[in-house]
């Protein structure tokens, strides 16, 4: 089975943390950080049992700043 590196995008609501995987779609949460990526892991690894799809070249993350009024 091939292992997969994937992008985890995580912000804070409220009292949990909502975690995202853009490559896929999928999305979690959790009332910590480390709980949010391992829900949004299982979520992701069962999404990927019904929809398989192809190895994605690994993404590049960066920041930046923006002003604003």
């Amino acid at each position: 089975m091939p292992v997969q590196t994937l992008t985890a995008v995580i912000h804070k609501e409220d009292d949990l943390y909502v975690a995202e995987c853009p490559e896929i779609g999928t999305v979690s949460q959790g009332s910590s950080i480390e709980e949010a990526v391992a829900n949004l892991k299982e979520a992701t690894e069962l999404y990927l049992e019904e929809f398989p799809m192809p190895l994605v070249p690994r993404v590049l993350l960066t920041t930046f700043e923006a002003t604003h009024a």
